[in-house]
């Protein structure tokens, strides 16, 4: 449900960009809206909406306040104060009493305040998105396992990975037999040499999932010693390491893994190894509007890419006929975000100047 003053707001982004030149409908789109909720704003005049104070007759099978008294009895009772309503129905219909279903129990508690965390277990708490952001190489690196196919069925090897956030470049991996933290951290120390990260003038962050290798007291203590700040997920979310995830999905998804499995560690490290190295040096990276991941790890990217719009640019002075506008954007921003933080339409709009939203942006394009 959208407030009165976004609504305003998003009336007067589409009425200006529309005298720019670009169509409602598009400047609709642009927004999050069609044009048949603007039309409806415009008829209300910029009112509240009315939906949340609109009086709605009673459900037929709304409980009454007998019953509701009766559940508010049957909670506070001293034997049922740590029982959650799950707990406690069943236990009264044993008892040959049926008041209300579960549902009913908590929609009473939520009425009457008493929705609290109930037990001597500790209460839940919400956890915050992790977020960083890396400007250059070795600030910030994400690392993960998967399992790749064994010998036979049911027998498996275990990758360790370790990808750079800025570059995408697979900085460390190893194959084991099986998931450990001591390997983890053996790992992380090759990796850091190997970089040569100088942990003391520049920090580096380590992001990865919870899982019991991640959270080894071998690991973090190799960590703390190195000073490298452990990062992780949250619980029970898996989307919150989408680089790891993805790098796994392009490995699995190679035309010569074997699909029998690998005959032992030897042969698995010898293909990982060739994978990294076609990773790295040869695979042109659409999330790094393709330059390869070492390209962008030692710093080559504005090279390759001024050669690239050389190209382009001699290549629209000679047919200028087939160019509508400016040549390709070879580029790429300084900054790279680990789980950005995603604005909505309408805040985007009101926190973005408005010559340089991209509605307008579209409207000079139509002009």
């Amino acid at each position: 449900m959208i407030h009165t003053s976004d609504r305003k707001q998003a009336i007067t982004l589409i009425q200006a960009a529309v005298v720019s030149g670009a169509r409602e409908a598009m400047a609709c789109k642009e927004l999050g809206l069609t044009q048949r909720t603007l039309q409806r704003w415009r008829k209300q005049s910029g009112t509240e909406d009315g939906r949340p104070h609109a009086t709605r007759p009673a459900p037929a099978n709304k409980l009454s306040e007998v019953e509701e008294q009766q559940v508010l009895e049957v909670l506070q009772q001293p034997h049922n104060q740590s029982l959650p309503p799950s707990q406690i129905v069943p236990a009264l219909a044993d008892e040959g009493i049926y008041i209300a279903s579960e549902s009913s129990f908590y929609r009473v508690m939520h009425k009457h305040n008493q929705q609290h965390h109930r037990g001597r277990s500790k209460k839940r708490t919400a956890r915050p998105l992790t977020r960083h952001a890396a400007t250059g190489p070795n600030e910030v690196w994400m690392w993960d396992i998967t399992w790749l196919p064994g010998p036979a069925k049911g027998l498996l090897l275990y990758l360790y990975l370790i990808l750079d956030l800025y570059s995408r470049k697979i900085v460390g991996w190893e194959i084991w037999e099986e998931e450990s933290a001591g390997h983890a951290s053996q790992l992380i120390r090759c990796t850091v040499i190997r970089e040569q990260c100088v942990i003391r003038h520049q920090p580096l962050v380590l992001h990865s999932d919870n899982g019991s290798p991640m959270k080894g007291a071998t690991l973090l203590e190799t960590l703390y010693s190195l000073g490298i700040t452990p990062s992780r997920s949250r619980p029970r979310v898996s989307n919150d390491n989408p680089y790891a995830e993805s790098i796994f999905r392009t490995c699995k998804y190679r035309p010569d893994l074997p699909v029998k499995g690998f005959k032992d560690v030897m042969a698995a490290r010898v293909w990982v190894k060739s994978f990294a190295r076609w990773y790295n040096d040869e695979h042109r990276h659409s999330g790094l509007n393709f330059i390869t991941p070492n390209q962008r790890h030692q710093g080559l990217a504005d090279d390759v890419f001024k050669k690239r719009k050389a190209v382009y640019e001699a290549a629209k002075a000679k047919h200028p006929s087939r160019w509508s506008g400016e040549v390709r954007d070879w580029s790429l921003e300084d900054e790279v975000w680990l789980n950005p933080e995603r604005a909505t339409p309408i805040q985007a709009a009101t926190k973005s100047q408005a010559g340089q939203h991209p509605i307008f942006e579209k409207s000079r394009q139509l002009s």
